[in-house]
């Protein structure tokens, strides 16, 4: 066989084959466009559900970060209200110790955890080792006094 038999065969089966896939082209290409379009169309369905349920499960995410953020928060602020509130006591407890004449607050320590009042020293007497624990008592937010007060040895 010459070259230019070969270069004519080549030529004329594919000039045959473009003209057959030409021939089924549009037929298949019409079926094709509508199967991609439904397969684009499922793609896009797929696509927005996925995005959907990002949006919600950040948005839950958020929300309960915020609430996790507001308990926190009222929860130290709970914590420094009890911190304070236990200094205001001392403080106040102290002060009504040293309006009493028997009583010094030089010689009465007093410790406060949780609105539980704590007093050790010493006192003149057992009526002002009891007169303590009513004061201490008298004083807002006290929930309980411990009085471990010790009467001081008589004088000679």
């Amino acid at each position: 066989m010459s070259a230019s038999t070969v270069l004519l065969a080549a030529l004329a089966l594919a000039g045959c084959n473009r003209n057959t896939e030409q021939a089924q082209a549009p037929a298949d290409s019409g079926a094709g466009v509508a199967q991609s379009e439904q397969r684009m169309e499922q793609k896009v369905n797929q696509a927005q559900a996925s995005a959907e349920r990002g949006m919600d499960n950040a948005a839950n995410a958020v929300k309960g970060a915020a609430q996790d953020a507001t308990q926190a928060t009222k929860n130290a602020a709970a914590e420094v209200g009890d911190k304070v509130g236990d200094a205001m006591i001392t403080t106040t407890v102290n002060a009504e110790l040293a309006k009493d004449p028997k009583l010094s607050a030089l010689k009465i320590n007093v410790d406060t955890a949780d609105g539980k009042v704590a007093l050790r020293g010493t006192a003149p007497d057992s009526a002002s080792r009891e007169r303590a624990t009513q004061l201490a008592m008298a004083v807002k937010g006290v929930v309980s006094v411990d009085n471990q007060l010790t009467i001081e040895p008589a004088k000679s």
